[in-house]
């Protein structure tokens, strides 16, 4: 975080200082800039201008970096790395929730001292506990009931068919179908927006729109190439999405000083060429072993064998299997790091179509520090630009191409500031909010949930 940017709320008058924070998930700023010269997105275009590069967390991973903004930590304090989690002892892998958040968040933070925050489709907040303001939960949100909170507002978006997420399964196979469904999203993003900015009974306003991460996985070409048969109707609706930036900029500029806006993407994004799977990768090394009947499933992680010496789970963490974490394990912690280093360098010269598939092999500990950095991986892989890792189980071939036309990039995260602030990475972005209000990022009186003053679900 480069402080000298910072403007206290202080210095600012005598009214009440609001930070307004626009989520563009999967933005990346090429884009951002190929979009602003076309006609149409002149609020993107205003953003756009003054907007700068950011990076990822890694894994670069939407459920990691909206968490490291909402708890201004990176995933060895938060404990999130990944989609899914595996356990130990039974090798059962699931899907991670807010439940297993090891940190405060901002929100949290903000509301020990009374603040109120106003929270629309932030992921990986489900389930949601109580706060002291208004959260509706984004993706992976199985249920809208606990994606809410107050319960008062529940009957209320239940109502009107607040819809959390488009049908990406259905619309993967049915372009036309996962475009209606994201201009669905987006009209219940909007209605959200007029509900619970009226009033200005809050003091930071979070605005998520994901409706980009979606599209750009299924249909990335469609967006960047004008002879595209769906290129018309991909700028078409990414049109609507900047009327929504819109709705959301003339809010803020309505706002008295004092005032902040901050607009990240939790990535970048790029067009898939292949994808790479690790586990296929390091079964044919000799590394993984699932005996002779196949996974049942691609998350089958059950199928590991005690001589299996690692493993890969999405996109690209590969975890020793030590005996010390693992019930089969039997690789000894004196054994992990020269494995590991063996591994990396195999890494290292794996080539499709005669390029590296990796930009960078990095080591667990070299990217994480903090009380959760125990679960983290042995390894992390970051790929070249164009190769999507992935780390299923029942996979027979390690380069394939399965339906995705678009993948992440841990480089070149959209990022703009109204206050000029330059953070490297997104959990700075969080750090920039308790800023504003000039609450010090780790400080140890504010670990913990909100204590201080009674939580409150204002509507």
């Amino acid at each position: 975080m480069n402080a000298t940017n910072i403007i206290s709320p202080g210095s600012r008058g005598g009214g009440r200082p609001r930070c307004a924070v626009l989520g563009l998930d999967g933005l990346a700023l090429g884009m951002a800039q190929h979009l602003s010269a076309l006609p149409g997105f002149d609020n993107l275009a205003r953003l756009a201008s003054e907007a700068r590069a950011m990076d990822a967390e890694l894994p670069e991973l939407s459920p990691v970096n909206w968490t490291s903004f909402a708890t201004a930590a990176g995933p060895g304090t938060h404990g999130v790395y990944g989609f899914t989690r595996i356990d130990g002892s039974s090798y059962e892998i699931s899907i991670g929730d807010a439940s297993q958040v090891d940190a405060p968040t901002i929100f949290d933070r903000l509301g020990a001292r009374g603040l109120v925050s106003r929270v629309i489709n932030l992921p990986h907040m489900w389930p949601v506990k109580p706060m002291h303001g208004t959260l509706v939960a984004g993706f992976v949100s199985p249920d809208l009931e606990r994606a809410v909170y107050p319960p008062s507002l529940l009957p209320i978006l239940a109502d009107e068919g607040y819809v959390i997420e488009a049908d990406t399964t259905r619309g993967a196979d049915d372009p036309e179908y996962l475009l209606a469904g994201l201009r669905a999203t987006l009209a219940c993003r909007t209605r959200l927006l007029e509900r619970l900015w009226s009033g200005l009974d809050w003091d930071l306003f979070v605005f998520v729109l994901t409706e980009t991460d979606r599209l750009f996985h299924f249909l990335h070409p469609a967006v960047e190439e004008p002879d595209h048969p769906l290129h018309a109707a991909c700028i078409e609706l990414l049109r609507e999405w900047d009327r929504a930036i819109g709705l959301f900029l003339q809010r803020y500029d309505a706002l008295p000083e004092p005032k902040r806006l901050l607009v990240l993407a939790d990535h970048g994004f790029a067009t898939l060429d292949v994808e790479c799977d690790l586990n296929s990768w390091l079964r044919e090394q000799g590394w993984l072993v699932t005996g002779q009947a196949a996974p049942g499933h691609e998350l089958d992680a059950t199928a590991i064998l005690p001589e299996t010496r690692a493993f890969a789970l999405d996109p690209g963490r590969i975890y020793i299997h030590r005996a010390s974490r693992f019930a089969r394990g039997r690789v000894r912690d004196a054994e992990a790091d020269s494995l590991a280093a063996e591994i990396s360098a195999a890494l290292e010269h794996l080539t499709w179509r005669g390029e590296p598939v990796m930009e960078r092999v990095y080591r667990g500990a070299e990217l994480y520090q903090g009380p959760a950095a125990e679960r983290a991986p042995d390894l992390v892989c970051l790929p070249r630009v164009g190769v999507d890792l992935k780390a299923k189980f029942d996979r027979p071939r390690i380069f394939s191409r399965l339906g995705r036309t678009g993948m992440h990039t841990a480089h070149g995260a959209f990022f703009y500031d109204s206050h000029g602030a330059t953070p490297q990475r997104v959990r700075d972005v969080g750090r920039e909010v308790l800023a504003w209000w000039s609450i010090p990022a780790d400080a140890a009186d504010d670990a913990g949930s909100a204590t201080h003053v009674a939580i409150s679900p204002i509507l």
